[in-house]
């Protein structure tokens, strides 16, 4: 302030700018911008005013759509579909980890329960996203010229601003409900596949190797579930399907243990012998010899039975095995024979094996698990 009491002119501005005294003329102003405030909006163009300075440009997105009572009701549309987009994915995992699956009528429910919650949760979530984009974003169409792969300062800075701009038109940083539903929604949704990873392991080590029949466990009709002794069988000829005592609701156990039995007439079996494979007498009784009933091929059940020639038919991939001889190969493409499993009768007559199966049941390719 001067002696008279008036300002003076080179004090500071209170814009900050500051003036020059004593030269007559309009000082030149700095640009001045408070620390940590966005920088204003750049040029759109790549070529500036013929002054150098770049021309500012009218927004190019809109900030909110036309008709705010619409966008709110379409907002609330959404969140409710992203919500139950998540419950889905909930449910899917619940319905995977909790329902049983070893029973044909409980596989049936769980695949049921799955299919229906993840289809509710992609749909949920894509029609949610459909509406979003249709009722609540700009319907604006954008061409873009192709320009050189380094982009000048100017271009990032008006690619930030236009960023900016899409995302305010987007609604996502406006309308934290959207925001925050989506991402409710797709969380469980991603998490979803790390619960099915976990039937990926751990790796199966020697269970395949192995049944769940062991010494002194009798043998059951698979339909009756009665045990038989060897005068109940005593029709040469004929096949039946047998699995161990105790398992029979264990359709895991049942994929690898399941058995038939056959019984000939005397004579008919040719015993095994070096450089002469055949049936293991030693686990036979009265003539009835227990073989496995899943193909060493893929696995089917070999389900037939020709008494006259005594093949065993796989009706998959027509794999044929000869009765009498160990269940040798005769013809498609299993490898090797079906295994034998060892029997005899305990203390009160009924047919009961005497151990597991000496190799491993099933498609050859088990063996190498």
């Amino acid at each position: 302030m001067s002696e008279t009491g008036e300002y003076s002119n080179d004090l500071p501005h209170g814009n900050g700018d500051l003036a020059v005294p004593g030269d007559g003329e309009t000082p030149a102003r700095a640009p001045h911008r408070v620390i940590g405030t966005p920088p204003p909006a750049e040029a759109r163009t790549l070529l500036g005013t013929d002054d150098g300075d770049p021309a500012p440009a009218p927004r190019e997105l809109p900030a909110d759509p036309p008709d705010p009572v619409k966008a709110k009701r379409a907002e609330r549309v959404v969140a409710a579909l992203f919500i139950l987009s998540m419950l889905a994915s909930i449910g899917f995992i619940a319905a995977y980890i909790g329902l049983e699956v070893h029973s044909v009528d409980a596989v049936l429910r769980s695949n049921l329960a799955l299919g229906t919650a993840m289809t509710v949760a992609f749909m949920a979530l894509g029609v949610g996203a459909v509406i979003w984009v249709r009722q609540l974003m700009p319907d604006v169409e954008r061409t873009e010229q192709r320009h050189p792969m380094a982009s000048p300062e100017q271009d990032r800075k008006a690619f930030a601003e236009t960023f900016k701009e899409g995302a305010e038109a987007s609604q996502f940083t406006k309308r934290p409900i959207l925001r925050r539903t989506l991402i409710a929604a797709t969380v469980p949704l991603g998490l979803a596949p790390l619960v099915l990873l976990r039937d990926m392991g751990p790796l199966p080590g020697t269970s395949l190797r192995h049944t769940v029949w062991k010494k002194g466990m009798r043998l059951v009709v698979a339909d009756s579930n009665m045990p038989l002794r060897p005068e109940d069988f005593d029709s040469p000829g004929g096949m039946i399907t047998v699995i161990p005592e105790g398992y029979q609701d264990n359709d895991v156990a049942l994929a690898k243990a399941a058995t038939i039995i056959i019984k000939f007439a005397p004579g008919e079996l040719i015993p095994n012998r070096p450089g002469n494979p055949g049936t293991v007498m030693n686990w036979t009784v009265q003539n009835i010899v227990a073989y496995s009933k899943i193909c060493t091929h893929v696995g089917c059940p070999v389900a037939l039975y020709e008494a006259t020639t005594h093949h065993i038919l796989c009706p998959c991939h027509q794999s044929t095995f000869l009765a009498t001889q160990g269940a040798a190969v005769l013809f498609g493409p299993a490898s090797r024979p079906l295994p034998q499993l060892p029997i005899t009768t305990n203390a009160e007559g009924y047919l009961v094996a005497q151990s597991d199966f000496d190799e491993p049941v099933g498609p050859s390719f088990w063996e190498r698990g």
